[in-house]
Order: C-alpha cells, then sequence, then structure tokens
C-alpha cells in the first residue's frame, strides 16, 4: 500500500509526559517588519525582543535552526487595554508575508511534545525501519493556500545519528496504512529546543 502525498507541517499529537494534554500553546507575536508567510503547523524560532505589552517574537524557522515549537492557531489578541482584538477572516488561516499590523500565534512550545510529520519521499533508501530512533531536519515549505496547512516536511536525505539535526525520529505514527517509504507519517519530538535555555541534543541511536 502507499502512502498518500499530503504534507501538514508538525502537526501536534500528544504530550510526551504522563500528564493530562489539552492541546494548549503559550502566546507569541509576529512583528509587522517580519516577511516570512505563516501557516499552521509551521516550525518557529524564538525572534528578538517582544511586541508594545510584551509577548515575546517568534520568526519561522528554517530547516536547521534550533527550534520553539509549531504555530497552532492565529489568533486575535488585546490591543492595549481595550479587550477589543484585530479582526481576523475566520476563512483564512495564514500569515502573510507583507503584514500591516502585528500577528500573535499559540505555539505548542513544550519540549516534551510529540509530533507527526510526513517525510519528502526523496531519499527511499532511509526510508525504512532502521532510521527510527535517527535525527533529521526539515525542508520548510509553505502551504498551497490560504487555507492550507504548512507544507514542511522531513528531509529525508539527512537522516542520520547526528546530535546537531533537530528533530528525533520515533518511528512511524500507528494509524492504518501508514507504512515505511515515501510520504510515511513519522512520530518524532523536538531533538534541539531552545527551551529550556540550554540546548541539549541527543545522538541518534
Amino acid at each position: 500500500m502507499a502512502n498518500t502525498n499530503t504534507p501538514f507541517g508538525l502537526q501536534l499529537i500528544r504530550g510526551g509526559g504522563g500528564y493530562a494534554f489539552n492541546a494548549q500553546g503559550n502566546l507569541y507575536s509576529i512583528p509587522s517588519t517580519d516577511n516570512s508567510a505563516y501557516y499552521l503547523n509551521d516550525a518557529v524560532k524564538l525572534a528578538a525582543s517582544s511586541d508594545a505589552d510584551g509577548v515575546p517574537n517568534v520568526a519561522k524557522a528554517a530547516g536547521t535552526d534550533i527550534l520553539l515549537g509549531s504555530v497552532q492557531m492565529i489568533v486575535s489578541v488585546r490591543q492595549g487595554p481595550s479587550l477589543v482584538g484585530s479582526a481576523l477572516a475566520l476563512e483564512t488561516t495564514n500569515i502573510p508575508a507583507t503584514k500591516a499590523k502585528v500577528y500573535y500565534v499559540l505555539v505548542s512550545d513544550d519540549p516534551t511534545m510529540e509530533y507527526m510529520i510526513q517525510d519528502d519521499g526523496i531519499t527511499t533508501a532511509n526510508l525504512v525501519p532502521a532510521s527510527a530512533n535517527l535525527n533529521s531536519s526539515l525542508t520548510v515549505t509553505a502551504g498551497a493556500t490560504t487555507t492550507s496547512p504548512s507544507a514542511t516536511v522531513l528531509l529525508s536525505s539527512s537522516f542520520a545519528a547526528t546530535n546537531s539535526l533537530n528533530i528525533k525520529l520515533q518511528g512511524l505514527v500507528q494509524q492504518p496504512g501508514n507504512v515505511y517509504g515515501a510520504y510515511a507519517k513519522w512520530q518524532c519530538r523536538l531533538n534541539l529546543s531552545v527551551l529550556p535555555s540550554i540546548v541539549v541534543g541527543a545522538t541518534g541511536v
């Protein structure tokens, strides 16, 4: 059975610890000067500064960056003391590259979170059981439309035990029809997380 090529970025599936999981995230801002487009499940990293109210900034992560987590929601937030947020079109689930205002996102920033992500289907020799528990980097790709999720995928040519790669592979997501090979859906965690502030990467096995 062949896997379907339907990338969706770093999709949160559960917490990594033995605790109740409610899929919540923490609030971060994206300044109007940022020139990247954002999609749900995009990987993000910490960025310098914050908004005027002290909400810290994030930026779109590159494929090899140290990660904060992935975008779970684009939200409207208060401006100053008012409880009235900036209006967002409900049919649009991305943030444009050219911005007229600050945008806000909820990010799954707990470094123990577990994610699902598709591989790129290219280096088929690596898309095998022996790659479970290796590490990987990402190919960062935009969604196809304003309502698409992120199209970021695993860079299959990067699969290795190298501890400087930012994704820790944990085998395949256990769902019907998901098999090793091109476009498999992999279970993973962040291998290089900016939280806590001491960055520790584990070598793959």
